[in-house]
């Protein structure tokens, strides 16, 4: 059916249009010409086909044992097309497979990506190997405006198989987005001497990162913002507007929330009153500052509570004057209303003797 020749041939063009391993190769055609054969023959078993790895021979082995290949005129053309589809099928499902094994790897990391083209509200993004990714609308920051050519970072949250390809989703929403980001560009953080304990984010707006020193000597702040800023620049321009804070963490619940509330200054940790029954922190600041504790829209003291894990409650001293008054005023007035009235007790009257007639 097939020359030595041309199979050899055949299968070294292949490997090198498709990047597959020749063995795997060899399997799929050898499985394509014995699924050709039992069908030609009007059977499901036996007509078992190998191929010669050096030379190209190809070798059958019956039901009575080695047997001569039949020629292409004998099997006829429903035989060659079941060979080329079985074969194609099979070159397709091994390309899979090795894109597969290639990103599942890499599930949680970022790399490098560049856009390929825009699809509605989704991105399709070429990464390495031009293996292409979808970075969906649910991944993406609203924000942005994403063009085709445009090289960016993103990070590989799924990656699954579908039939004979291969799904990819990428995100660059996600707040993994940014630890990643971190261990990329901190030296520190990759060898472990720095450790990102929490990220908080907004996308698009602002996000927190809370990082520790396992090692007093290095200040894990500085360490992250780098001479001059340098480190911290390549994070910033990956997240473009998105404003970025970086905090140290502390195992102090009230230090924490004080260092979480930034950019709000002069809060002290003994203005910070945590209700552990609720999981809650009432926080005292000054009128000033009251406004960058809480941020735009809530915004920060919203980030700030995920990074300290417990609802925050920013109160100025004169609302929690207030607030303590208000509640001084509900007590009396609960108290009056608790007072006992004094009951009314109506008379009645004494039954008259009756009259006689």
């Amino acid at each position: 059916m097939l020359k030595k020749q041309d199979v050899l041939r055949m299968i070294d063009m292949i490997q090198r249009e498709r990047n597959v391993e020749r063995d795997i190769l060899f399997h799929a055609l050898e499985e394509a010409l014995s699924m050709a054969t039992r069908k030609k023959m009007g059977v499901e078993e036996g007509f078992d086909i190998t191929i010669d790895r050096k030379s190209g021979q190809i070798f059958m082995q019956g039901p009575t044992g080695e047997m001569e290949m039949p020629s292409a005129e004998a099997l006829g053309r429903i035989a060659a097309q079941t060979v080329k589809q079985v074969f194609l099928q099979k070159i397709r499902e091994a390309e899979r497979d090795k894109v597969y094994e290639e990103f599942a790897d890499q599930v949680g990391k970022v790399v490098s990506a560049r856009v390929h083209k825009l699809e509605g509200p989704n991105v399709i993004v070429q990464l390495s190997n031009r293996a292409e990714a979808l970075l969906p609308r649910s991944e993406r920051v609203h924000s942005e405006r994403l063009h085709n050519g445009d090289r960016l970072r993103v990070l590989i949250k799924e990656v699954r198989k579908e039939g004979s390809r291969v799904v990819t989703i990428v995100s660059r929403k996600d707040p993994e987005f940014v630890r990643q980001l971190f261990e990329t560009e901190i030296p520190e953080i990759a060898e472990g001497v720095i450790k990102v304990m929490k990220v908080a984010r907004d996308p698009g707006y602002r996000s927190k990162v809370a990082v520790y020193s396992l090692d007093e000597r290095v200040d894990c702040i500085g360490a992250c913002l780098g001479v001059r800023g340098t480190r911290i620049r390549n994070i910033n321009d990956e997240l473009g507007q998105e404003r970025l804070d970086i905090i140290e963490w502390s195992d102090s619940l009230e230090q924490l929330v004080v260092n979480s509330l930034k950019p709000a200054k002069e809060i002290q940790p003994e203005h910070v009153f945590p209700d552990v029954d609720n999981n809650s922190c009432f926080v005292l600041v000054s009128d000033d500052q009251k406004p960058l504790a809480i941020g735009v829209g809530g915004r920060n003291v919203r980030l700030a509570s995920e990074i300290v894990g417990w609802s925050l409650d920013i109160k100025t001293p004169a609302e929690y004057e207030a607030g303590l008054l208000a509640d001084e005023g509900g007590t009396d007035d609960l108290v009056e209303q608790d007072e006992p009235e004094t009951p009314v007790v109506e008379s009645t009257p004494e039954p008259q003797p009756e009259q006689e007639a």
